[in-house]
């Protein structure tokens, strides 16, 4: 089984590569020509559910109109009954009239006769009995002519009205006839309240009646666009050009759509919402029947694409064992294919190559056997010349030792001895008072000399150059010079130049030490000036800059002290040949210049 689930991975076998590369095309064609389908599928049902809903709406709407006009006209029947009997006892015969006409309407929630000066005489249903109604609009419509408004708009009473219980059918509509004699007088008005009830019933039947067996929702609005019945979340609503009727696509919306200058009656908006789902039903069960369809084609393609191309393919899957062989050392060569087409071409080169191959590996073979031997013979002559490196490295420190030792214990202890052999040659012939001088320098002598070799072995463990950088520790050394032989010193320092941290910076260090030391000890001077400068270029002019000398560091430390002469030999002394040797060490170019009476000026100058 694992075996021919490998025969389908594209990274081993051509033939599966290109089996899916034909099932991925067959694929993106049936998801396009899905989306395509069902794209005209659903624009068509789309269009068919709206043309549906609108004649529905349409339908809706006329009958509502029609039932409307209906309760108008028997009103005006009623009317024309009651002014027959006007004149003979019109309470009684007024209301036998009215209440006739409810038994067998009862969507009369009320109904009333108001004389010719509004006074409300005869009524049926909830009682308005006596109340004046002369400023109501209804009523003024009504002296005019056949009136049908909405109770919203136009209420039977003034708010202030005792006769409050009819505002408990709110909404509802307001009817009125005019009730007039043959002669052409006006002798009053018949009123009528009809219940929005029988709207929702109207509603329910018209809908029950329409031929269709899909559920439908219904809206309801007046000709302001208020919505007066459909779902609660709606009721109340002002419908807007941003109102969102379909509820992000969840329903498929029409709205029966009437000219202003042939609307009718109330200009009711009848809107019908059906369930998209439930109205595209087809739409999605076509676009998943063509999805399917062509998938499985797409899959069967793929599957017969895979056999044929992997029977097309044998002689090249043989040449790719053979190679693999190769490559893994078990054979040196290829055997050449049968045939002269592509593949057949293919393994021909190959087996030259190869045959190239072969010999370009035992020719590196050889190469790397004389590569050993030479890179054997090297490291001898490395490990020699590293060998050499630690002995000049060891001559080195013994160098640096011997000045240290200089520095401290051999110019504390010449003076000490100096100072023994005097006091011994002159105890007897001095006084006690200048005896105890003596003893006391030599004392002094004695403990600068074992402070001065301390600060050499803290020198030697402790690198201050290499964590702090070279600027920050020559501040350091200035300071403990100025505090030790209370010589003013003045320093400057480039930024640049101040961050040196390596080992020239260290030697550098040692240069300055020393040049101090002496001073300290020669010089008897006044003020000692140090500088350590980054220098760009010895040049002004770009165009003459040496750009193996861009980049310097000098350093210049001068006193104004007694000064001597440099041409002179001082045996015994080795600050001044300590500090040449130090400067040759990081090949650093070394000036003194000096006189007596004009100080000394050391400069040390060396490639960044």
């Amino acid at each position: 089984m694992n075996l021919l689930i490998q025969h389908f991975n594209p990274h081993r076998y051509l033939a599966a590569a290109i089996g899916w590369a034909v099932f991925a095309i067959i694929l993106a064609a049936a998801l396009l020509g899905a989306n395509l389908a069902a794209r005209e599928a659903s624009e068509r049902a789309r269009a068919d559910a709206e043309r549906l809903l609108a004649q529905f709406a349409t339908q809706i709407r006329h009958a509502l109109d029609t039932s409307l006009e209906n309760r108008q006209s028997i009103l005006r029947v009623t009317a024309a009954q009651i002014v027959a009997d006007y004149d003979n006892g019109p309470d009684d015969l007024h209301r036998r009239h009215l209440e006739a006409v409810r038994a067998q309407f009862p969507e009369f929630v009320w109904l009333g006769v108001a004389d010719e000066r509004g006074q409300v005489v005869t009524t049926v249903g909830k009682s308005i009995q006596d109340e004046n109604v002369a400023a109501r609009f209804w009523f003024q419509k009504g002296r005019q002519g056949p009136f049908l408004g909405s109770a919203r708009d136009v209420p039977l009473l003034d708010e202030d009205s005792p006769s409050l219980a009819l505002k408990d059918w709110m909404p509802g509509f307001v009817v009125a006839v005019p009730i007039v004699r043959p002669s052409g007088e006006r002798v009053g008005v018949l009123g009528a309240r009809l219940s929005w009830e029988w709207i929702e019933r109207q509603e329910s039947n018209l809908l029950g009646q329409l031929e269709t067996r899909r559920p439908l929702d219904v809206l309801l609005a007046t000709a302001d666009k208020m919505v007066v019945l459909g779902p609660q979340r709606w009721l109340g609503r002002t419908l807007t050009a941003d109102s969102d009727l379909s509820e992000a696509g969840r329903y498929v919306v029409c709205h029966n759509i009437v000219p202003p200058e042939q609307q009718k009656g109330f200009g009711w908006v009848v809107i019908l919402r059906q369930d998209a789902d439930i109205a595209l039903a087809r739409a999605k069960l076509a676009r998943r029947t063509v999805f399917w369809v062509v998938l499985l084609a797409g899959l069967v393609s793929a599957i017969v694409a895979v056999l044929v191309t992997r029977a097309l393919t044998l002689r090249l899957g043989v040449l790719a064992a053979q190679a693999e062989a190769v490559r893994q050392g078990v054979q040196e060569t290829l055997s050449v294919p049968t045939g002269t087409d592509e593949i057949g071409r293919i393994g021909t080169t190959l087996t030259a190559l190869v045959g190239h191959l072969q010999q370009e590996k035992r020719a590196l073979a050889n190469l790397n056997a004389e590569l050993d031997a030479r890179v054997a013979e090297r490291t001898v002559r490395i490990e020699r010349l590293a060998d050499e490196a630690r002995h000049a490295a060891i001559t080195r420190e013994r160098l640096r030792l011997a000045r240290e030792l200089h520095d401290t214990l051999a110019h504390s202890l010449m003076a000490l001895l100096t100072q023994i052999r005097l006091i011994r040659k002159l105890h007897e012939r001095l006084a006690p008072a200048e005896l105890e001088a003596e003893l006391a320098r030599a004392e002094e002598v004695a403990a600068s000399g074992l402070t001065g070799a301390r600060a050499a072995i803290t020198q030697m463990r402790h690198n201050s150059v290499r964590d702090e950088g070279l600027g920050a520790a020559l501040q350091r050394l200035l300071g403990r010079f100025r505090e030790r032989s209370g010589v003013e010193t003045v320093w400057h320092a480039d930024l640049q130049a101040a961050g040196l941290a390596d080992e020239r910076a260290e030697t550098v260090f040692r240069i300055i030490e020393e040049a101090l030391n002496n001073v300290g000890r020669h010089a008897s001077a006044q003020t000692v000036h140090l500088s350590l400068r980054w220098i760009e270029s010895p040049s002004t002019a770009p165009s003459d800059w040496n750009y193996d000398d861009l980049a310097r560091v000098r350093i210049e430390i001068a006193d104004d002290g007694v000064g001597f002469d440099p041409a002179q030999p001082c045996p015994g002394h080795y600050g001044l040949r300590g500090i040449r040797e130090q400067a040759e060490l990081i090949k650093a170019r070394f000036e003194l210049h000096s006189q007596f009476d004009a100080g000394t000026r050391i400069v040390l100058e060396f490639d960044a």
